[in-house]
C-alpha cells in the first residue's frame, strides 16, 4: 500500500521533509510506503538542494490539492494566504492535512477543524509548535489521562537567543537584535517574534489542546521583549532571576480573592518574565525551546529541544505523515476519525481578562532625588492593596535615583491603578520597566 503526498512548499522545512522521505534507510519501515507524488513551489527556477524529478514540481498549487491520487497534503508554505484557502480546498477534496503553519491554525483553526470533521479527514500540526519537540501528540495522547493545570513555555527561539545574549554579554536589545538578523536567527521584520505574536499563536494552539476547547486569538494577551534592557537583566540576576519570554496557559484556580471569576476560566498570555534561577526553564538558552506541563496525577513534565530548523521541524512533519498513514493502513477506507489524533472540540474556552489576573511584578522607577520618595511609593501601592516584597534604591546618577520594587502576588488591575497614580507624583521621572515575576 502506497500513500501519496502532495508537498506544498520547498523551503527550509519542505526540503528537510523531502530529504527524510527520499532517504528512508534506517528509519521506520512505514516510510517505504510513503511517496512524494507532487511538489508545489512558487518558482520553478529557484535552485534546490534536494533532488526531485522535475516533472513532479509545479507552480499550480490548486492542481495538487485537487489531485484525486493524493492522500495527504503537507502544507509548508507559511503565511495566511494562500495556505488557508489551499488547506480548505484540500479538505473539501477529501485530503488529510499535515501543516507546520501556526499562524493559520491559531487564526482559522475553528474553520479548518470543523471542515475536517465534516469531511472525515485529519489535520495534524505537530510541527506548528516547538519545532521537533513532540508536545502536540503528547497533549493529545500520552497526557490524555491527566487534568492539565498549566502549560508554561519558552516557545520562540529568536527571543530566547536575544535574551540569552543580553544576559551573557550585557548588551542592549537593539544591538543584539541587529546581530541576530545578520546571523539569520531573526527575520528582517522581527515583529512577530520580538512582540510576542509568534509565541501567542503557539500558546493558543497548546491551550486549545490542553483544555479541550477553542481559543480566540484576540483574547491572548501578548507583550514582547523590546522593553527589556541590559539594566533589567543585571538587576534580575542580582535578585536571583533570569528574564525569559514565557507563554503561559493555566486554569484560574490559583486566583486570589477572585470570586467574580469563573473557576473554569483560563489565563492565556505571553510576556517577558523574571524566572527564578532554580526553575527548570531558567537554564533554557539560545534558540532552544522548552515546554513545562503540569497536570494531575502526573505532576510536572518538561519537553525540551530545538524549536526550529530544517531537521527538527521536518522530523515533526514526517511523524504526522506517518501517523496518518498508519491509521489509514490499519483502518481502511471506511474508518472513523481517531479521537486521539483529531481535534473535535467545538466550544470556546473562557479567557480571563488580564486586569483580573494575579501576579508578582518587578518595576524600575527613575525618580528625582527628593526626600521621602520611597515613602510616597509605599503609600500609593498600599492604597491600592498592592503588597510589596521589596523596595530598594539602587543608585543615584545626575540627580536621578533608580528604585526597584518587587511586589507580592497582586491583582493586575490594582497594580495598574497604583502605577497610574504614581505616574502623577512630582518625584517620578519615568517608569522604564514593568515585568512580571514567575
Amino acid at each position: 500500500m502506497t500513500f501519496k503526498i502532495g508537498l506544498l512548499g520547498l523551503g527550509t522545512v519542505g526540503t528537510g521533509t523531502a530529504q527524510i522521505l527520499l532517504d528512508s534507510s534506517g528509519r521506520n519501515p512505514l516510510l517505504h510506503e510513503i511517496e512524494i507524488h507532487r511538489v508545489g513551489v512558487r518558482s520553478l527556477d529557484k535552485p534546490r538542494s534536494v533532488a526531485l524529478p522535475p516533472e513532479i514540481i509545479t507552480t499550480d498549487l490548486e492542481a495538487i490539492v485537487t489531485d484525486p491520487e493524493i492522500d495527504i497534503i503537507v502544507e509548508l508554505l507559511g503565511g495566511l494566504e494562500p495556505a488557508r484557502s489551499l488547506i480548505l480546498q484540500a479538505i473539501a477534496h477529501g485530503k488529510h492535512i499535515v501543516t507546520a503553519n501556526k499562524a493559520v491554525i491559531s487564526r482559522y483553526g475553528a474553520e479548518i477543524f470543523t471542515a475536517a470533521e465534516e469531511a472525515g479527514v485529519y489535520v495534524l500540526l505537530e510541527a506548528a509548535v516547538g519545532g521537533g519537540i513532540p508536545v502536540i501528540q503528547a497533549l493529545k495522547q500520552s497526557l490524555g489521562a491527566n487534568r492539565i493545570r498549566s502549560i508554561t513555555g519558552i516557545v520562540n527561539g529568536t527571543t530566547n537567543y536575544i535574551l540569552t545574549r543580553m544576559q551573557t554579554e550585557g548588551g542592549d536589545f537593539e544591538d543584539i537584535l541587529a546581530d541576530a538578523q545578520k546571523l539569520g536567527y531573526a527575520e528582517a521584520d522581527p515583529t512577530a517574534d520580538v512582540d510576542g505574536l509568534d509565541a501567542g499563536d503557539k500558546i493558543a494552539i497548546l491551550a486549545s489542546l490542553a483544555f479541550a476547547g477553542r481559543i480566540k486569538l484576540e483574547e491572548v494577551h501578548c507583550e514582547g521583549i523590546r522593553q527589556v534592557s541590559a539594566v533589567d537583566i543585571a538587576y534580575a540576576q542580582k535578585l536571583g532571576f533570569t528574564i525569559k519570554l514565557l507563554a503561559v496557559a493555566k486554569r484560574e484556580e490559583t486566583l486570589l480573592e477572585a470570586e467574580s471569576i469563573d473557576s473554569e476560566m483560563l489565563q492565556v498570555r505571553v510576556h517577558p518574565t523574571l524566572v527564578p534561577q532554580t526553575h527548570p526553564l531558567a537554564s533554557i538558552n539560545g534558540v532552544y525551546n522548552a515546554i513545562l506541563v503540569e497536570g494531575e496525577p502526573l505532576g510536572q513534565v518538561m519537553f525540551f529541544g530545538p524549536g526550529a530548523g530544517s531537521g527538527a521541524t521536518a522530523s515533526a512533519v514526517v511523524s504526522d505523515i506517518m501517523n496518518i498513514a498508519a491509521v489509514l493502513k490499519t483502518a481502511g477506507e471506511s474508518h472513523r476519525l481517531n479521537p486521539l489524533l483529531s481535534c473535535i472540540h467545538q466550544h470556546y474556552c473562557a479567557i480571563a481578562p488580564i486586569s483580573e489576573l494575579i501576579s508578582r511584578f518587578y518595576v524600575r522607577f527613575l525618580t528625582k532625588d527628593l526626600a521621602g520618595v520611597i515613602g510616597y511609593l509605599g503609600t500609593c501601592f498600599g492604597k491600592h492593596n498592592v503588597s510589596l516584597e521589596s523596595i530598594v534604591q539602587i543608585g543615584l546618577r545626575n540627580n536621578v535615583a533608580e528604585i526597584v520594587v518587587v511586589t507580592h502576588n497582586v491583582r493586575e488591575g490594582n497594580f495598574r491603578e497604583a502605577l497610574a497614580e504614581i505616574r502623577q507624583l512630582e518625584a517620578i521621572d519615568s517608569i522604564p520597566s514593568i515585568l512580571r515575576v514567575l
